[in-house]
């Protein structure tokens, strides 16, 4: 394994781990808040790469769809996420996280008309049942007696903008640096953000919040949005595509072993049963088809 792949590696374990952190943080700090500190934190960092001049370069098209993709992959993914892991267990939302390689796939055949292979096809049948799995299972008891069912499908719902960003992301990678989308979507993420997160401080009793959770605020914002982000593209432009998939796995087994060591949670066998169905599809899409040899003429 080269250094490239370790990145990957790095990366998902950053994501995996982050979904436990995030529940962590929302037992103390509410959603709408913490969501805004974190822009606050990632833009704080990205700020030198929004010069005027350089953004003046930015067609009208590509502020449009880099609008859609903070609304949907930023400000839509964090509430959804951050809202889902405080109802429902982390390992269950690793779990579902781990189906984005699928719902991209699917995405992409509804929205892009780009017609999946057999292999593909397979992932997201396997996506899909280790969704319905964790969902049929009804584990887990939520803040305020609600189930895991409604946490779960929040889960799911930011899946689905993260796929959304993703595809949106596909043709701006031609135009723009990643680093520069990295930082207006954030941007738009921010002033979307604002009036949730504004309205949120009101009777909000800071002194109430625990140092370490403010601290794990600070991780959480510096590790989302700059090192994860910076890291896969890193290494993904040296490690094949098939092989990065792979990678993804490592995802929920990050968020379960953080479930486990520091939240407490135990791990059931619905989601055993989910994660295996998720990593075999995730494995299954990224074999290599296999080549025949050209027959003799």
């Amino acid at each position: 394994m080269n250094r490239y792949s370790l990145l990957l590696i790095t990366s998902m374990l950053l994501v995996g781990s982050n979904v436990g952190i995030g529940k962590s943080i929302v037992e103390f700090v509410p959603v709408p808040l913490f969501a805004l500190l974190r822009f606050v934190i990632a833009i704080a960092v990205l700020w030198p790469l929004l010069r005027v001049s350089k953004m003046r370069r930015v067609r009208r098209g590509e502020w449009v769809n880099l609008f859609l993709q903070a609304l949907f992959g930023t400000f839509g993914f964090t509430l959804l996420m951050l809202n889902g892991v405080h109802r429902t267990s982390a390992v269950a939302a690793g779990v579902i996280t781990s189906t984005i390689p699928a719902v991209v796939a699917l995405f992409s055949w509804l929205i892009l008309k780009e017609r999946p292979n057999g292999r593909a096809l397979g992932a997201i049948a396997l996506a899909i049942v280790g969704v319905v799995v964790i969902n049929l299972a009804h584990v887990d008891r939520g803040a305020n007696g609600e189930t895991s069912l409604s946490g779960n499908l929040m889960v799911l719902g930011a899946v689905c903008c993260e796929s959304l960003y993703i595809i949106l992301s596909r043709r701006l990678t031609q135009t723009l640096a990643p680093i520069d989308i990295c930082a207006y979507t954030h941007l738009f993420g921010l002033l979307l953000m604002l009036p949730p997160g504004a309205s949120a401080l009101v009777d909000f009793d800071y002194r109430a919040v625990p140092a370490g959770i403010w601290t794990l605020v600070l991780w959480y914002g510096l590790s989302a949005s700059i090192f994860s982000f910076w890291l896969w593209m890193k290494g993904i432009r040296h490690v094949p595509g098939s092989l990065a998939g792979v990678f993804s796995a490592v995802l929920p087994v990050a968020a379960a072993i953080y479930g486990i060591v520091f939240l407490g949670e135990r791990p059931t066998l619905a989601h055993g049963v989910a994660l295996a169905c998720v990593v075999a599809g995730i494995g299954l899409a990224s074999l290599k088809p296999r080549r025949t040899p050209p027959l003799a003429s």
